[in-house]
């Protein structure tokens, strides 16, 4: 199935003293469940896809699980060779002074081609430095969509909205019919993060944070960002929209259930979306505020990247290249894709998952790829910003703050830049 690695694409670092034994190599990931079978899976695909490089993942539990033992193994010089970190944790991970080596610079010295282009647009910025070389290698990849329940739909007789516009329109009648019209999973990434891309609004100073670390400020109080959350508190208050706290589950739970229209979920919830919910469902892309951005733009991706760790000999850095140059092979990308639900990240993957007919049989598994996909604008790659899972903390409690009527958007949004611009003030001191 996969085309067997070349020993002159590693002869590069592997000596003439080398022993015939494989080079051991060890990735760390934050995924349990049928993801992390899937990684064991992924890793025995390479191994036997080559003799030189013997792959070995082990799980460190949650992703800020993960991503903390990393930083604390290389402080003490026991990294592992590939360290997989979430969306949030980039900057921690990017910003930690010799602690990595970009993929792309790793990937090309061992002799591999490697094109930007041949990933999708959507995917190919957000772990990549303002120039756009890519520092870690994308991996389990994902995009804020829009879930329909096809049943309320039909009760209601309307179609799924394109603009939240449209979804004010629908959503009495969605109500009427016995439905919670909407409900989201995380606030933070699909209504924060994502409607600045979606929207192609700046989110942070600083070229998003990819630029510089220095003087770094959030644009959370944006006016448009602020309505987002006005309009929220107001579908809340009618009953239009249903919030049940910051727990992913709380929330994708009444959607399974055949209680809500609309979930703003993960692409890289299919998969199990289909032995979960009691009733048919489709997916359509996350919907844009018409008045803000006349057509919206794409996403940006979550999930997790992996990211080389610095301070290995050259033999295990040659495997690490091998194992990411192994991870863009059109029929390894089909096949992460259609076991996980996450996109598949290279246009290659892509349209040989849709060749086979496989989108015409599951046409929800090519929404996420479609909006990423979109065309683009300025400030649509993602953002670089330090100490950002603790900034999601402060987002978090403030969101449910205003669910509990215990403040108002405005108040919350300059709350959280507050904390957050001094979060990222703080971060700017330590990093490196």
């Amino acid at each position: 199935m996969f085309k067997k690695l070349s020993m002159a694409a590693l002869a590069v670092s592997f000596s003439a003293s080398s022993s015939f034994a494989a080079t051991n190599i060890t990735w760390w990931h934050g995924m349990g469940g049928r993801n992390g079978e899937v990684i064991n899976e992924v890793a025995t695909k390479f191994n036997a896809a080559q003799s030189e490089c013997s792959l070995t993942p082990v799980s460190k539990g949650t992703y800020e699980e993960a991503l903390a033992s990393g930083i604390a193994a290389f402080r003490s010089g026991e990294q592992p060779n590939i360290l997989q970190v979430f969306d949030a944790g980039a900057a921690t991970i990017i910003n930690a002074k010799g602690a990595t080596i970009a993929a792309e610079d790793l990937i090309k010295s061992a002799g591999f081609d490697f094109n930007r282009d041949n990933f999708i647009e959507g995917v190919r910025y957000f772990y990549a430095d303002s120039q756009g070389k890519f520092v870690g290698m994308p991996f389990n990849s994902s995009a804020p969509i829009m879930y329909i329940n096809d049943e309320a739909l039909k009760k209601a007789g309307v179609e799924a909205p394109k603009t939240w516009e449209e979804f004010e329109a629908i959503a009495p009648k969605l109500k009427e019919a016995g439905f919670i019209p909407l409900v989201q999973s995380q606030l933070t990434w699909e209504f924060t993060e994502n409607f600045f891309s979606r929207h192609n609004i700046q989110f942070a100073s600083n070229n998003n944070g990819y630029d510089s670390v220095i003087d770094t400020t959030i644009n959370v109080t944006d006016p448009n960002h602020v309505m987002m959350y006005d309009k929220l508190k107001e579908w809340y208050d009618a009953g239009y929209f249903g919030y049940y706290g910051a727990g992913w589950s709380d929330n994708q739970k009444p959607f399974e259930e055949n209680k809500v229209a609309l979930w703003i979920g993960s692409s890289g919830s299919f998969g199990g979306l289909q032995k979960t919910a009691q009733m048919p469902f489709s997916a359509t892309f996350l919907p844009y505020w018409k008045s803000v951005n006349p057509t919206g733009v794409h996403t940006f991706i979550g999930g997790a990247a992996l990211f080389a760790m610095s301070g290995k000999p050259d033999a295990e850095n040659a495997c690490t290249a091998a194992f990411f140059n192994f991870l863009t092979s059109p029929d390894l990308q089909k096949f992460y894709h259609q076991a996980t639900g996450y996109v598949a990240i290279t246009k290659a993957a892509y349209e040989l998952a849709k060749s086979e007919g496989y989108y015409k049989e599951k046409p929800a598994a090519e929404v996420g790829i479609q909006q990423l996909s979109l065309p683009g604008g300025e400030w649509d790659k993602g953002y670089r910003l330090g100490f950002y899972p603790q900034i999601r903390s402060v987002m978090e409690r403030e969101y449910n703050r205003i669910f509990a009527g215990e403040t108002t958007p405005k108040e919350a949004m300059e709350t959280i830049k507050k904390e957050a611009d001094e979060l990222l003030a703080r971060f700017a001191k330590t990093a490196g």
